[in-house]
């Protein structure tokens, strides 16, 4: 009798790893004990599907122009930060399981590291936005800048600038890649709300 449960619980054990990808078992695994943190700003970026895993290939230089696959992960997103590296940072949403994977060039962001990063993009508690305008709500939910936003809300929208083209929040000039290839800018006026974007 003792000899037909244990069979019935090694073939049971079978049957489920069977069932379960070795890849999705192992993501989980590693995923598990690590903590939740929401991300401050949306995160542009190149949008692929591994057989049903949505993935997205972000950038410290955003990527915000309207190209192929362009899309964008809300501000606010739960994610779990799975790996960090010198070249890289790692994330699964917990919202919907997208795996992002975010280059990182120090060089490009004044020597910044990829771990000092992470402080950029995320926070241990979501970041409230009803205190902002009805256009700065807007340009966040769509990821884009618009005339009369707020720095902070451009930050949120677009992301954080390339310390390399913009060293400081403070400048009223703000580069952004559309692309690899391609640049743009939005400038702001002596009261910190956008005047243009091009």
């Amino acid at each position: 009798m003792q000899l037909k449960k244990a069979t019935v619980l090694v073939l049971s054990i079978a049957v489920i790893f069977s069932v379960v990808p070795v890849s999705q078992a192992a993501s989980s695994k590693k995923d598990q004990g690590q903590p939740t943190v929401y991300l401050k700003s949306n995160i542009h970026g190149t949008e692929r599907y591994k057989g049903s895993t949505r993935t997205l290939r972000a950038s410290y230089a955003n990527y915000i122009g309207e190209y192929p696959n362009h899309a964008f992960i809300p501000v606010n997103t739960p994610v779990v930060i799975t790996k960090v590296k010198k070249n890289g940072i790692y994330m699964t949403s917990a919202a919907d399981g997208t795996k992002i994977t975010f280059e990182f060039n120090r060089k490009n962001m004044a020597g910044l590291s990829s771990v000092e990063f992470v402080s950029y993009i995320t926070a241990p508690r979501k970041t409230s936005l009803k205190s902002l305008s009805p256009i700065d709500q807007k340009g966040i939910k769509d990821g884009k800048a618009y005339v009369g936003m707020s720095k902070n809300a451009v930050r949120m929208a677009l992301g954080y600038p390339a310390l390399h083209r913009t060293p400081s929040l403070k400048e009223n000039l703000w580069t952004y890649w559309k692309n690899r290839f391609v640049t743009g800018a939005v400038e702001f006026d002596a009261a910190g709300r956008v005047k243009s974007v091009r």
